[in-house]
Order: structure tokens, then sequence, then C-alpha cells
């Protein structure tokens, strides 16, 4: 079988978001069954220097090899998913995430992220959000240059 080289990220577009926070309130849905967004959203949006920022998982998979019982993997979408059957809510993941997009919420012992699951996008009225495939590989490589490597 054909390993899948590419990931469903989230691409954020900055001059459409009104900062109504719709995203984040639709993805404590998922995440939480609560509309309170906040520490149980995946995605936070932030305003720096008057215009908006997205943080938000980039599927770039750094934490794969971090969890000690191989709870964290690629579903077929190239998105990183995390097994909660499998996980033993030791936070190394949500420690070593570079970005700080693997979240802990104080509801449950096992962190979450952005599962590229598109609610958000389907609740921003501005359009601001999208998600889009890209390779895994040019993800990376972005990544290792941010970090100087």
């Amino acid at each position: 079988m054909e390993k899948n080289n590419t990931a469903m990220v989230m691409n954020f577009h900055p001059e459409k978001c009104i900062g109504c926070l719709s995203c984040e309130k639709a993805c404590s849905k998922v995440h939480f069954k609560t509309d309170e967004g906040g520490e149980k959203s995946a995605i936070h949006i932030i305003k720096v220097n008057g215009s908006f920022e997205m943080k938000v998982c980039d599927q770039r998979g750094l934490c794969l090899d971090m969890c000690p019982v191989g709870a964290l993997s690629r579903n077929k979408k190239g998105v990183v998913i995390l097994d909660v059957k499998r996980c033993i809510g030791c936070q190394a993941c949500v420690a070593f995430c570079p970005i700080n997009a693997m979240k802990q919420a104080s509801l449950r012992i096992e962190p979450f992220k952005c599962i590229s699951c598109g609610v958000c996008v389907r609740a921003c009225p501005e359009k601001a959000l999208e998600l889009v495939e890209k390779d895994i590989n040019e993800i990376k490589k972005i990544v290792y240059h941010k970090q100087g490597v």
C-alpha cells in the first residue's frame, strides 16, 4: 500500500478574520461538547499588533516519535491523530510541541489537537479558514528552516 505524503492542514487568511472566535467555539464542541472555546479549542485566534494570527497544528508530525506508547500516528489524510485508548496522559507530546499546538485541558488526562475536521472552517462567517492539502516534506522543510536546522 502506498504511503500518503500529503496532509490536510489549516490555512488562515488574517485579512478576512474579524476575531469573532466562532472557529474556537465550534472546535470546542468537537473536543468537549461545549461552545466555550478558549482552552477547550485546538485552534486559537489571537490579536497581535492590530491583526489576527492563528495558532493551530500544522501537521508537521515532530511529536510522532515523542510518544512513549505510540499513541500518535497519521491517518489516511496525513493528519496527526491521538489514540486516546492508548494514551497514558504523560503529556510528553504537549511539552515537546514546538508551536504549542498539542493542548492539555484540565477536564481530562489525554491531550488534544487539531484533527483537520473542518468544523472551524464551516463555522467561520468570513471564510478566513480553509483546509488545504500540503506535501508533508514541504511542511518539514519550513519547520526545520524556522528552527535553524
